[in-house]
């Protein structure tokens, strides 16, 4: 499996977690190891072991105690891709059908249940309690953050303050748990674990706001028009709550009743990336992502200048960068 260039430091730790994870996941029960074989054919990015390993050499050494940890997280991460897309009810989920799609929801939130236990078991049985409490933990902030969403969904309302509490909890609160675990395994002591929890929630906030400014920029190759998933859903995110902050209290009133609207047509959606545009909502979102990468960046002064902190520091860039 192709690595990005700036994991090269941990390429061997993550060829041997790569053969190590789907004998972690093996079950008794057939159709359990069919999905969850389906479900490891599309790894994603990956950024979520990438951050436990490269925390843990920055911190000291990786470890077997470091590879348990990442196991833990992905694990997790997946059980929450597959409820997530049960939530949504999305038919795709990296390329491929979700597994909603094909064994149905029943099926589909029982996997979820199942990896997300394995994960924890994988805790329990190496006692590793200090994870199990960073992973209860993130999880819990993680079912809140997805609730606050729906709730406010419903309303069809949201101000700057409860977004970024909610990406907090659904993004950032996962990857700060995953710094923090690299972290822990490397014997690393409170206050420098509480410097990588930082990092990682100040690049997951960051990794959040990229990911919602793409809803307004990227572009399909079909259609050569940006895809807008997010609007035609009806959330709010901050590139549209920027510019709503900028425009002319009528205008920006007109596009508040188009977001509240729930026949949001594709001349309502192109209204609204065009206001985006206009008022520089996109511009300001990414200067509060670049922020919080700078800010993120600065929690790492105090580490060895090893290539692990490197490494950290490239993920961080990495995170505002992407375009996918």
């Amino acid at each position: 499996m192709r690595h990005p260039t700036f994991a090269q430091p941990i390429e061997a730790h993550l060829d041997e977690f790569n053969r190590t994870l789907p004998q972690r996941v093996r079950s008794q029960v057939p159709l359990l190891n069919v999905v969850v074989r389906y479900l490891l054919r599309s790894r994603g990015k990956q950024l979520r072991p990438m951050l436990v390993f490269a925390s843990a050499g920055a911190c000291g050494a990786i470890s077997e105690r470091t590879h348990i940890g990442a196991a833990m997280v992905e694990l997790l991460h997946t059980a929450t891709l597959v409820h997530d897309d049960v939530v949504d009810q999305a038919p795709m989920r990296r390329g491929l059908a979700s597994i909603n799609a094909i064994w149905k929801n029943k099926v589909a939130v029982l996997v979820g249940d199942f990896l997300l236990a394995r994960g924890l078991l994988l805790a329990v049985e190496h006692e590793e309690f200090d994870f199990l409490r960073v992973t209860a933990q993130a999880v819990r902030r993680m079912s809140e953050g997805e609730l606050l969403q729906v709730q406010r969904s419903h309303k069809r309302t949201l101000d700057e303050e409860t977004y970024l509490r909610i990406i907090r909890d659904k993004t950032a609160a996962l990857l700060a748990a995953c710094c923090q675990i690299g972290a822990l395994s490397a014997g690393a002591d409170q206050s420098r674990q509480e410097k990588l929890a930082t990092f990682g929630e100040r690049i997951g906030l960051a990794f959040q706001i990229r990911d919602d400014v793409l809803d307004y920029t990227s572009r399909s190759t079909i259609l050569g028009k940006p895809t807008a998933h997010d609007l035609r859903e009806g959330k709010t995110t901050l590139p549209l709550l920027r510019a709503l902050e900028q425009a002319p209290p009528s205008e920006a009133q007109g596009i508040r009743k188009l977001m509240q609207s729930s026949a949001r047509r594709n001349g309502h959606i192109e209204r609204i990336i065009a206001f985006v545009e206009r008022y520089g909502g996109v511009e300001s979102a990414m200067a509060t992502a670049r922020t919080l990468v700078e800010d993120a960046i600065a929690e790492l002064d105090s580490l060895p200048p090893t290539e692990f902190r490197a490494m950290l520091i490239a993920i961080a860039r990495y995170t505002i960068e992407r375009t996918k």
